[in-house]
């Protein structure tokens, strides 16, 4: 059995970051990953994905973005970041391991995996909070015939059988996909409920720009519980990395030829049945568009430089043409449903029941369990709004590692 002060499980952007931290403490650490370095990225991501942040934003700790800090980087070009990232330091990574066992011992932890186990002071969980795609309890009552796969295995529009294509999912990935497949030429319904609403550009900057200078993106969760609950569920913003970026909204989708259908409910035979609550969710989303460029107006307004931006722009209402209460798949000549409704948090190979809620999720303070050593990290929300973003993990990173480094020298001092 292998000893090491700290095992970090995932190499990807959460697990790096923390490693180039501890590397920089002189902290003995391994990274153990099931797969490569940013395995996720490479075997559960479609092949033209771009990431939906400049480069500018997804800086890690101690490392500078590549090219362009306003450019957006394709699915490939930031694994290879990731790759040279990892490089840069020397990262202790094991990979291709799977773990199979997180347990408590007398002295901290046993990590057992498919190639070997390890004896661990800490552990550090930097998997993310959403392992097993997640899809309706109703997906099995689909239509015979007709083909599911969640979006973390759609790769291509061609991978696809012949036919026209039902996307579900209101988030930026069925957003993007619906958009590549209809022009891909698909016939594409597309079934989005709650959802959020967000330009790429406004007045002269990128939208995250704007974030940014608001002071969203370091906005820390709120102490109170109720109010964390309540900001936790926002919808994600959908918008588009590829072709120098885009704004990927309901009438963009429709324009490209996108059958915009309200929330799907369910299946009665042949039919997929959609929810009536469509409007209400575009007039939802198009409200927090208003108030965010109504922040951003105001926010300039109150700069001295405010006459160097251009005028505030007109942002119209979606107007989609009226959702069907319910289609006919094979009449649609629909083959095919793709998934884009997210993940599920999944630990079953953590043993440590006290630190696991009834979600499946992990119960933490900004990544700290109940349990001396163990620790999360790259979790939505764990400190701020941006902690499980590519840019955001490195504030988390940085705040655990220092008391991780701490305790590892303050144990050595006192052997």
């Amino acid at each position: 059995m292998t000893t090491t002060d700290t095992l970090i499980i995932g190499a990807g952007q959460a697990g790096l970051a923390m490693s180039r931290l501890l590397t920089d403490a002189g902290h003995d650490h391994v990274v153990v990953e099931r797969g490569a370095v940013g395995e996720r990225w490479r075997s559960e991501r479609w092949d033209s994905l771009a990431l939906l942040t400049p480069n500018w934003a997804n800086r890690l700790p101690l490392d500078e973005p590549p090219g362009d800090p306003d450019a957006y980087q394709s699915r490939a070009a930031f694994v290879a970041t990731l790759e040279r990232y990892a490089r840069s330091f020397g990262a202790p990574l094991v990979e291709r391991t799977t773990v199979t066992a997180v347990e408590r011992t007398a002295g901290g932890f046993r990590v057992g995996a498919d190639r070997g186990d390890w004896r661990a002071g800490n552990v550090v969980l930097a998997t993310g909070d959403g392992a097993v795609p997640a899809v309706p309890w109703f997906a099995p009552s689909a239509p015979a015939g007709v083909e599911q796969l969640h979006a973390s295995r759609y790769r291509a529009p061609e991978q696809l059988a012949a036919g026209g294509v039902l996307v579900v999912g209101s988030g930026p990935s069925g957003h993007q996909i619906a958009d590549e497949l209809a022009r891909a030429g698909r016939r594409v319904v597309f079934a989005v409920g709650r959802h959020g609403r967000v330009v790429r550009r406004y007045r002269g900057r990128d939208i995250w720009a704007w974030l940014d200078a608001l002071g969203d993106l370091t906005r820390p969760r709120p102490v109170d519980e109720l109010a964390a609950r309540r900001e936790q569920p926002r919808p994600s913003l959908p918008l588009d990395g590829r072709r120098g970026g885009r704004t990927l909204d309901l009438d963009a989708l429709s324009a490209a030829g996108v059958r915009i259908a309200g929330r799907l409910e369910g299946f009665a035979g042949r039919q997929a049945l959609f929810g009536d609550g469509l409007d209400a969710c575009i007039a939802h989303a198009d409200a927090g568009l208003r108030r965010l460029l109504g922040r951003i107006d105001d926010h300039i307004a109150a700069r001295p430089d405010a006459r160097a931006f251009p005028p505030p722009e007109r942002i119209d209402p979606v107007r989609v043409p009226s959702p069907p209460p319910a289609i006919d798949l094979a009449a649609e000549g629909i083959s095919t449903i793709v998934w884009a409704t997210g993940y599920r948090p999944q630990f079953p190979w953590l043993r440590i029941p006290e630190v696991v809620g009834a979600d499946g999720g992990i119960r933490h303070d900004r990544g700290r369990t109940a349990v001396p050593g163990l620790y999360v990290l790259g979790m939505r929300w764990q400190s701020r709004m941006t902690s499980h973003s590519i840019g955001g993990v490195g504030h988390d990173a940085a705040a655990l590692a220092a008391e991780i480094a701490m305790e590892g020298a303050a144990l050595r001092v006192a052997a």
